[in-house]
Formats: structure tokens, sequence, C-alpha cells
């Protein structure tokens, strides 16, 4: 089981938490919504709770809930720029279908 994070995800993470001045990394889950059943949930985590199974890449630590594991195992997470836009894309090997607004995928 593993999940990663490319250079350009792990230097925008750290940027992030260091101007935020606290946080230990960032939490990645799912959750049940939108067309196609699932859609992925990121934020940034100021502690690693209990239950959650950690992964550590390029000096960023990811933390998942083991609910969420199966669905995102074998998933790298990129930080991306295109034109004005930039944020973070999932790439991810379990995912089977993607609904058409890009909110929601199906594995």
């Amino acid at each position: 089981m593993s999940i990663t994070l490319t250079e350009a995800a792990a230097r925008h993470v750290t940027r992030y938490l260091g101007r935020r001045g606290k946080g230990v990394g960032v939490r990645l889950g799912v959750k049940t919504t939108g067309c196609s059943g699932l859609a992925y949930k990121l934020e940034y985590a100021d502690e690693v709770g209990t239950e959650d199974i950690v992964f550590e890449d390029h000096g960023v630590k990811v933390l998942v809930d083991p609910k969420s594991l199966p669905y995102l195992d074998g998933t790298q997470l990129d930080f991306v720029r295109e034109g004005l836009n930039e944020g973070f894309k999932f790439h991810n090997p379990r995912e089977r279908d993607r609904c058409g607004c890009g909110e929601s995928f199906r594995v």
C-alpha cells in the first residue's frame, strides 16, 4: 500500500505549511458524492490521528484514514499549473471512470 507525491506537490505543501506556521502534512481521503460515487478530499493536517495511516514522500507526510485507503492505494498526488489555474491532481490507478463534470470518480 502506498500514496506518493511528486516533487512539485511536496514543494507546494512544504511552502504552504511554512507560511501557515503549523501542520504535519496533508490528509487525503474520499467521500461519497457526485454522479460517479466518490470524490477526493484533501486538507492540511495539524496532527496525526490515532487511526491515520501515515505515508511520507519527499519529506511530506500524507495521512489517510483506513476506510479511504482501499480506494486510494497507489495514488500519486501532483501539483500542476495549467495556464492561470493551479491545483492538486490525483493520479489514481484504481480509478475506472470519472464523471463528466470531473467532480467524482468510480473504482
